[in-house]
């Protein structure tokens, strides 16, 4: 099964929307946001949902949990869909990036880093798994984000290249974000010489 664009359009009765604005509008602030709360609880992706849309702040040790927790919803697939073009949660890839740069503007580039050789270990597993890999740029557009900031920060030579090295390592395909690795190990080792 291709990677879905968008969810699939629902039909409604005529007037659903109409009815259930009319009985939310006459509940109380508090009711409704405990009911938001409810369903966050119980759906990841409402609860990404949420926190992206009303740009919820998190703590640097909130956003790597979060992350964690995104890279594993992302890379999840059913083990007997293998060798088939799986759906993914590409929603949750989206959630990564959008984790990862959260961290690095909060100045903790260094925590993002500890989770991209994750999100490259999980990735290109689930990439292996697939048919034709169709999650392959969602896994490389997350690992930009610490790529482009690993790039143009003021790290140790040696801690950048080591974790080049590392992310390399961990890519069990051999090509997801290989380019921008390679190409940023020998930017650091030519400013290094």
């Amino acid at each position: 099964m291709p990677k879905p664009t968008r969810p699939a359009p629902t039909w409604e009765q005529p007037g659903s929307s109409t009815e259930l604005r009319r009985a939310l509008s006459k509940r109380k602030k508090s009711e409704l946001l405990d009911v938001l709360i409810e369903l966050a609880q119980a759906d990841r992706g409402v609860l990404r949902q949420l926190t992206a849309r009303f740009d919820v702040a998190m703590t640097p040790e909130e956003l790597v949990t979060a992350a964690h927790q995104a890279i594993a919803d992302a890379t999840a697939f059913d083990k007997r869909d293998i060798n088939r073009n799986f759906a993914y949660d590409y929603e949750a890839y989206g959630e990564v990036k959008r984790n990862l740069g959260r961290l690095i503007a909060a100045g903790q580039l260094r925590l993002a880093m500890q989770l991209a050789p994750d999100l490259m270990k999980r990735g290109s597993y689930q990439v292996e798994m697939s048919d034709e890999g169709l999650m392959t740029e969602d896994i490389e557009s997350g690992l930009s984000v610490v790529i482009e900031a690993v790039a143009t920060c003021d790290l140790p030579a040696a801690e950048a290249l080591a974790w080049c090295s590392a992310m390399l390592d961990a890519d069990r395909m051999g090509f997801i974000a290989r380019k921008a690795l390679e190409a940023l190990r020998g930017r650091v080792q030519a400013a290094k010489a």
